[in-house]
């Protein structure tokens, strides 16, 4: 096997396993930041040593057992530490002297040091960027490259991230544990929010020349599901699994062989994916068995799914969608919502309707520079036969966003408005 060969597998492994060993390590370290450093060290200590040896057959427990030894010396040559680590001291002198047990490396508790990494690496004490940097960095095995690449941020500002995420969460000494009572219910919305963060810039790019980076939004289901087995008895967590699954369902459809982006309705829905439709129903159920109340993720879900069930745009119960929409709003009042709903309701009752709900709108200081405002009040008045207005309305839309593939898709939108005026005033 080529030495090439040999670092791909690293790689993988690295991917797979580097969430578990960090976690294991914290627990032990107190400190996120000294224990992914010391599953670099022991990452680089396996590029040079499984080309002689061979890939063991345990690769985390080995990391991990690996990682401690390294701890050894760490803390040896640090007195301060070495104090206030007693019992980790202990355990290393025992370690040291016997031969690495990989079986037990990696023990019962990893589930439990796993969430507890989540709710560390999503700490509210961060900046929403730096949780989800740190997140994809501790969870999801990618390199500083990688996230820079995946958010289309220069390489330097993501290391600066998360370089300060660790050093505040080690200052405000940040607590190595799962929140308990009135705190989880918050500190679980931090953990939801950061991962449909990292789904949504996958999903719809907030600039760059791509719709879609599909990567980010499978590593944001790979954790959506990590998540979901972790605590299982969360209801919101199905939701937001479920919405991720229906929405990721349409990936394939949502652009052209040449990248162009497809509107949902004008979508080739034989293109979804349907194993992942059935996975977001499952979890919409999962979610409704635990707990009848509708949260805002199993809220949206619920709506993607009557998306997801249509098997024609005809056939989309938009009614169903508005009172989905007007509960979400109760739920969790947003300006984002409320022009949603309004979609929802100009399909239901006609453009007409949806244009008195958009144009109420219009003054919210939230919404002045979001594009799909004006993207969504030229679509009603194109309906309505207003072309002029909305062709101004589309390049104003198409001026506001940072993608370039949407910038396209609305200025062809507002050069089809000079096609065939229908406004009697026009014509």
């Amino acid at each position: 096997m080529s030495a090439t060969d040999h670092h791909r597998i690293v790689e993988a492994v690295w991917r797979i396993e580097s969430a578990r060993v960090i976690a294991g390590l914290t627990r032990f370290t107190r400190d996120v930041g000294l224990a992914e450093d010391l599953a670099q060290e022991a990452l680089l200590a396996a590029l040079v040593q499984w080309p002689q040896s061979g890939v063991p057959d345990n690769p985390g427990a080995w990391l991990t057992a690996t990682a401690k030894r390294r701890a050894i010396d760490l803390f040896r040559h640090n007195a301060v530490a070495r104090c206030k680590h007693e019992a980790l001291a202990r355990e290393l002198d025992v370690l040291e002297q016997t031969s690495p047990d990989l079986d037990a490396a990696l023990d019962n508790s990893i589930g439990d040091d796993l969430l507890r990494l989540v709710f560390v690496a999503c700490h509210p004490v961060l900046p929403a960027e730096s949780r989800a940097a740190l997140t994809l960095r501790l969870l999801g095995g990618l390199t500083t490259e990688e996230i820079a690449r995946a958010f289309l941020t220069p390489e330097p500002t993501i290391a600066q991230r998360i370089v300060r995420a660790k050093r505040t969460l080690a200052d405000k000494h940040i607590p190595f544990e799962v929140p308990h009572g009135p705190e989880l219910a918050t500190r679980l919305s931090s953990v939801l929010e950061v991962i449909y963060l990292i789904f949504n810039e996958g999903y719809s790019a907030t600039s760059g020349d791509d719709l879609m980076r599909p990567s980010l939004c499978e590593d944001a289901l790979r954790l959506g599901r990590i998540l979901a087995e972790l605590m299982p008895a969360e209801p919101e967590v199905h939701g937001l699994v479920a919405l991720m699954e229906i929405q990721a369902s349409r990936t394939r459809a949502r652009v052209t062989a040449t990248g162009e982006a497809v509107l949902l309705l004008e979508q080739n829905r034989s293109h979804w994916d349907p194993l992942l439709i059935r996975r977001g129903l499952s979890a919409i159920q999962r979610a409704r068995r635990i707990d009848a109340n509708r949260g805002s993720y199993l809220l949206q879900a619920e709506i993607a799914a009557c998306h997801a069930r249509a098997r024609a745009p005809a056939e989309t119960d938009w009614r169903r969608i508005v009172v989905l929409y007007t509960e979400l709003a109760q739920v969790h009042p947003s300006p984002v919502i409320e022009l949603n709903r309004a979609v929802a309701v100009s399909m239901a009752d006609g453009p007409e309707a949806g244009l008195v709900l958009v144009d109420a709108l219009a003054g919210e200081p939230s919404l002045a520079r979001y594009h799909l405002l004006p993207s969504v009040r030229a679509d009603l008045l194109y309906k309505l036969g207003r072309r002029s207005e909305a062709r101004v309305e589309f390049e104003r839309a198409a001026a506001l966003t940072r993608n370039t593939r949407e910038s396209s898709l609305l200025l062809a939108r507002a050069v089809s408005c000079e096609m065939e005026p229908t406004d009697p005033q026009e014509k």
